[in-house]
């Protein structure tokens, strides 16, 4: 299931109402830990120019290529859940993924390189004019796990910013949120209240014992130069 990535409207309303209020707890609070990085930067690097090299033959109309999966490293073509976020002049231009891990890596950057730049509903879909200005952000997720915790409040001595992605769910109702989403929050409370919202739930929503809370992390990497994004990735060399 392809799912949304990035900030509903209200959730920016939110952040201005909470800031001034939470300000006190942000320099202990919200210090980010990066995540175990597991992809080499041959292979991160491949994926990159993968995903660029997809998305120009698709707004070009030309045929996508095919994978050569005889000479990709075990890790391109492992099943992982992945997101590839569109960045144009720092701004959010699509961004679009699947948290669990039904396709290879590879084959899921290369089709959701498409789905970010086309199925996006937050914005019109990228054409190929605009391709030079956009930067692309891969985030390579590990497989959700549930959390299972009696005391709601302890979940916010478990969580640690900027390492752990979150899923909330209730009622038939599902949001998440990528580990690099947390350096926009003051705090633990406004990221899950901010989650809640997202996805349709009532703030607070964290706080029910029958809301699932699932956590996973993701090795994120993005575009340095449009000149290397334009290089042909090399597969056999990863």
């Amino acid at each position: 299931m392809k799912t949304i990535c990035g900030f509903l409207v209200m959730v920016f309303a939110f952040l201005l109402l909470t800031v001034h209020a939470g300000a006190q707890d942000t320099v202990a609070d919200t210090k980010l830990t990066p995540s175990k990085t597991n992809l080499t930067s041959g292979e991160q690097e491949y994926l990159l120019i993968l995903a660029r090299k997809t998305l120009t033959n698709y707004l070009t109309g030309k045929p996508i290529q095919e994978l050569e999966k005889a000479k990709l490293s075990p890790a391109l073509i492992e099943k992982r859940g992945c997101f590839v976020t569109l960045e144009k002049k720092g701004n959010l231009r699509g961004c679009i993924g699947y948290i669990q891990p039904e396709k290879s890596l590879s084959e899921c950057v290369m089709e959701n390189a498409v789905h970010a730049a086309t199925q996006d509903p937050r914005f019109p879909e990228v054409n190929f004019e605009e391709l030079n200005a956009i930067t692309i952000e891969i985030s390579a997720l590990t497989v959700p796990e549930p959390l299972e915790i009696k005391n709601r409040k302890t979940l916010l001595q478990l969580l640690v910013p900027g390492r752990d992605g979150v899923i909330l769910s209730n009622g038939g109702k599902k949001s998440t949120f990528l580990p690099q989403v947390w350096e926009h929050f003051v705090d633990k409370e406004s990221f899950l209240n901010a989650l809640c919202e997202k996805g349709g739930m009532s703030r607070g929503c964290w706080e029910e014992e029958d809301t699932e809370i699932l956590t996973y992390r993701a090795e994120v990497f993005k575009e340095k130069t449009h000149d290397e994004a334009m290089k042909d990735p090399k597969g056999k060399n990863h």
